[in-house]
């Protein structure tokens, strides 16, 4: 399986759309699409990711599934150093990392400043039971911190009991393998992104910078039995911005990007 998660383009958000550098944004990523075979596509229920959306989905001639739990994960609270009051991350380093509770997979949110929005504790746990149930719809399952599949698929050999090595199918023509692209929001991203690969949300929120209309594939890998794991192949990447001569834009960072 492959999960391609689209940053929606450089947001206007008093209007909840973009701007008309998030537009160019889209449009370069809609001729970039064209070429994936896409299973899927899904899209937040907001309007900047659906204006993203809609450039990619004109291409191609599809539609995208809106699911209401793949909004951004914006559940407001006061920054204690700051006093900032917006999204529960982009903590001073100072804040967060002398807070233990930061660096746990599933007890950040119960951290002393997030508990100010009791959404936050509840949420998180929601979306992840949600992007679950939509994998398991394509056969994956999960099993405590990995995924099972139904049979084996997409592995290149196993070893038998008796010591023989028994070669599997890979993707192919008869055998495709699901992609599933979603049209989202970098909270939503780093959250779902911290399920599937059992990383605490706050190391991925303040360690990656995704950028607007950016790309970030995982693939499974299913090499061993029927146990399945997910891996980043490329997280952030604007090469179809680059390419084209728009740069990329800083918007979601505290720092000038890397244009080249």
């Amino acid at each position: 399986m492959k999960l391609i998660f689209i940053r929606h383009g450089e947001p206007d958000y008093s209007i909840d759309s973009l701007t008309e550098k998030g537009w160019r944004e889209a449009e370069l990523l809609a001729k970039r699409a064209t070429k994936w075979p896409v299973t899927q596509f899904y899209v937040s229920p907001l309007g900047r990711a659906k204006d993203t959306a809609s450039c990619t989905l004109k291409a191609v001639n599809r539609e995208a599934i809106t699911l209401e739990w793949l909004r951004e994960f914006s559940y407001p609270i006061d920054d204690p150093a700051t006093g900032r009051h917006g999204v529960p991350w982009d903590f001073t380093p100072g804040t967060w990392t002398k807070e233990p509770q930061m660096f746990s997979v599933e007890d950040w949110v119960n951290t002393s400043f997030l508990t100010q929005n009791p959404k936050i504790a509840t949420e998180y746990p929601n979306v992840c039971q949600k992007f679950d149930e939509l994998l398991a719809s394509y056969g994956y399952t999960r099993d405590d911190k990995f995924y099972r599949v139904k049979e084996e698929r997409f592995i290149s050999s196993t070893v038998n009991k008796d010591g023989t090595i028994r070669n599997n199918h890979l993707p192919d023509e008869e055998h495709p393998e699901p992609t599933l692209v979603f049209f989202c929001h970098l909270g939503v991203i780093c959250i779902i992104l911290s399920h599937l690969l059992n990383i605490p949300f706050p190391l991925l929120a303040h360690g990656f910078f995704l950028p607007t209309s950016s790309l970030t594939v995982l693939s499974t890998e299913e090499r061993w039995s029927n146990e399945a794991y997910f891996r980043v192949q490329v997280m952030g990447d604007s090469n179809h911005l680059l390419q084209n001569g728009e740069l990329i834009s800083p918007a979601g960072s505290f720092s000038n990007p890397f244009q080249y």
